[in-house]
């Protein structure tokens, strides 16, 4: 009898200490519906890349990662609306006392960057990189969950079998570092596992989540590892797919196809999944930095022919650099005085660019084109 190419969990009540290490068995994911369907995803995400470099690094950081961002917390149903989240991102050096869904949304977005940064300077997965990332999603000093810790992922709904569990991640001593290192290797090492880098991103996020080596934030921390693979082999400069976007709009997909490995040893699905989803992505992202391009210009024209305000492409600038601006973001900026910054604020609602809002008593403006692009 021929021997199964991947071992799958036989009592999901059990913790899965025998979950298989890395490398899969090649066969598994060296078919020919996952080599088109990766042809399509690195020609969408290389044609991303390259757009990319034209748009203004404030605005990647500042609102496709803060979308990411909201959208992967939605996942873990951390809902919160878009004019509190970027009242909060508007606020977040001032504001120390920021609770709730927009603070948690936050985190997430410093930790995916702080996780490029890290990977800038160390040019490596880690465990520490992990640990970091978990520890700036949950704000927390927690660590590796240990031993005592008995994790189950249960059920969720409130039909008969609501909170039955569906899977038991590793546990024991040095049972969840184990796993993780050989993940890492997995990751770090192109020359000993010469596989694709969407295709080892794939297997990399399942044995990810499969391993489950926090006590909570895992989808968040897997999500993130995703992105920060795409930089860390280069095909991406900045941390800026909205891959959480597809997720959520292919939940019951996303669970279903990881149970799908664990179950039944269905790599090739998972794989394909993932592969779309990053194509789809990149083309959503593409289409987005399109949009903010040709609204900048748009906007641009329109203050140099009906208003005489000075320095119109640093006003453009920091408009489009998060949807909502205030007088300070212009007088920090050194671009105008406060008297200045102001007057040409309200003209730029005269023009209907901006909509002047008030929120908590502070003065905002927002910007209804990149509000609008964002929110689509």
């Amino acid at each position: 009898m021929k021997k199964p190419l991947f071992t799958i969990n036989p009592d999901r009540n059990v913790p899965w200490n025998d979950l298989p290490d890395l490398p899969i068995h090649e066969e598994l994911y060296r078919t020919v519906n996952i080599m088109e369907q990766l042809a399509n995803a690195k020609a969408a995400l290389g044609r991303l890349h390259g757009r990319s470099i034209a748009i203004n690094q404030g605005v990647l950081i500042n609102t496709i990662s803060l979308q990411e961002a909201k959208a992967s917390s939605e996942i873990e149903n951390i809902f919160t609306t878009d004019d509190e989240l970027y009242q909060a991102y508007s606020e977040k050096e001032e504001d120390t006392t920021l609770k709730g869904a927009p603070k948690e949304v936050l985190r997430y977005r410093e930790a995916l960057w702080s996780g490029h940064d890290y990977l800038i300077n160390n040019n490596e997965f880690s465990e520490d990189y992990f640990i970091k990332t978990y520890r700036r999603i949950k704000k927390t000093t927690d660590g590796i969950r240990p031993t005592s810790a008995h994790i189950y992922i249960r059920q969720g709904g409130s039909g008969p079998n609501a909170r039955k569990a569906i899977y038991t991640p590793p546990r024991g001593k040095g049972v969840i570092e184990s796993k993780l290192k050989n993940l890492i290797e997995f990751v770090n090492d192109d020359k000993t596992y010469p596989i694709d880098p969407l295709i080892k991103l794939a297997i990399a996020h399942y044995q990810f989540e499969a391993i489950h080596p926090f006590r909570d934030g895992n989808g968040r921390v897997g999500r993130i590892f995703n992105i920060n693979i795409l930089t860390e082999k280069g095909l991406l400069d900045f941390p800026i797919l909205f891959l959480s976007r597809y997720i959520i709009d292919h939940k019951n997909d996303y669970y279903s196809l990881i149970a799908g490995v664990t179950q039944r040893g269905q790599w090739e699905r998972w794989i394909l999944f993932i592969l779309k989803a990053i194509e789809a992505t990149s083309n959503l992202t593409f289409n987005k930095i399109n949009d903010i391009l040709s609204a900048k210009d748009g906007i641009i024209d329109a203050i140099k022919e009906d208003t005489k305000i000075r320095k119109p492409e640093q006003l453009v600038k920091m408009i489009f650099t998060q949807p909502l601006t205030k007088v300070s973001h212009l007088t920090d900026a050194k671009i105008y005085a406060e008297g200045t910054a102001r007057n040409y604020l309200n003209e730029l609602c005269k023009l209907r660019i901006l909509e002047k809002k008030t929120m908590s008593g502070h003065h905002y403006y927002l910007n209804l084109e990149l509000y609008r692009i964002l929110s689509e």
